[in-house]
């Protein structure tokens, strides 16, 4: 459903409960800049009216996101502060183009994608952290674990949302936008797997 080219190794889960509270911030961070890319889509294409309120509403349920996870860091101790950010979604939109509405379709086309790849990661982290859990791990805990399964559906309806909402920019051909969505999850499993290994959402790590 999510139209992933790429798989993460389920062992990415277990890194990230080695460097829990920086995958949290970097989270708290992915969380804020969908919130800011969804509102900045707004205010660019304010003659595109039919993006307005979905992206608006999505906007709203990326900041009530943000402050969960600021939440969850502050439980733990710890405080939302500045992360210098992967290179990730910087490398998946250098393959949007230049030209309008190509430009648009493929925005949200790799707004979608990035929402398939955080899901997917948090579904991963999600299990690593119920099987930590169920072992005693005392570096998580039950909570962590229902805020993960929390968010699992938040992030594929937002994959759909971004979908649905290329299909209907006027002018453009649906069987278009599927090919541009191939096109373009095939350059994000390409980006995903060259990632650099650092304590971040969408970058790799090393098994523990």
């Amino acid at each position: 459903m999510l139209h992933l080219q790429g798989h993460t190794d389920p062992r990415w889960g277990e890194a990230a409960i080695a460097c829990l509270d920086e995958i949290l911030l970097d989270h708290a961070h992915c969380e804020k800049k969908a919130a800011s890319t969804a509102l900045s889509l707004v205010f660019r294409y304010a003659d595109q009216a039919a993006l307005a309120i979905p992206l608006s509403r999505l906007a709203r349920e990326e900041l009530e996101h943000f402050e969960l996870v600021v939440g969850h860091i502050r439980r733990r101790n710890g405080e939302f502060r500045r992360l210098s950010p992967s290179p990730y979604a910087a490398d998946l939109t250098a393959a949007v183009r230049s030209h309008e509405p190509a430009r648009l379709v493929d925005t949200l086309l790799c707004c979608a994608l990035i929402e398939a790849r955080s899901c997917e990661r948090m579904q991963i982290l999600g299990r690593a952290l119920a099987d930590a859990v169920s072992r005693g791990d005392e570096r998580v805990d039950r909570e962590l674990v229902d805020l993960y399964d929390g968010l699992l559906a938040s992030e594929a309806r937002h994959f759909v949302s971004y979908v649905e909402l290329a299909h209907g920019i006027p002018g453009v051909n649906g069987a278009e936008v599927e090919a541009t969505l191939v096109r373009l999850a095939k350059h994000e499993a390409a980006v995903t797997a060259a990632a650099p290994v650092s304590a971040r959402m969408h970058a790799n790590l090393r098994s523990p």
